[in-house]
């Protein structure tokens, strides 16, 4: 029901503008903590846990790049998407690592 209104408004979904910024060469950052990201991964994620987001932000910035962050259902990516938005950084909420890596998949097909 909201995909047909937002079509009819022009408006775009997430999963669209996820799928646009991966094809813009998006800089994928997992924040999960190491052990998590050991757990699995989307190949391409950088690991760089929530805890050291903050501390990060400049050399983030310095790669020139729309950011998508991601962790195991989307609130720490959700926090380091706001951490990282204030530093003046384009960023995305991937949400879950699971999800993500499927609209990469269609992404890149």
């Amino acid at each position: 029901m909201f995909r047909f209104i937002r079509k009819l408004l022009g408006r775009k979904s997430k999963e669209e503008i996820l799928i646009e910024v991966v094809r813009r060469g998006a800089y994928v950052i997992d924040v999960r903590t190491p052990a998590e990201y050991k757990m699995g991964h989307i190949q391409q994620a950088v690991n760089i846990s929530l805890d050291q987001i903050a501390k990060n932000a400049d050399k983030i910035r310095k790669i020139n790049k729309p950011v998508i962050t991601c962790c195991m259902n989307g609130g720490r990516s959700s926090r380091a998407r706001r951490i990282l938005n204030r530093k003046g950084i384009e960023v995305y909420n991937g949400g879950g690592w699971v999800n993500l890596k499927d609209l990469i998949r269609m992404a890149n097909s």
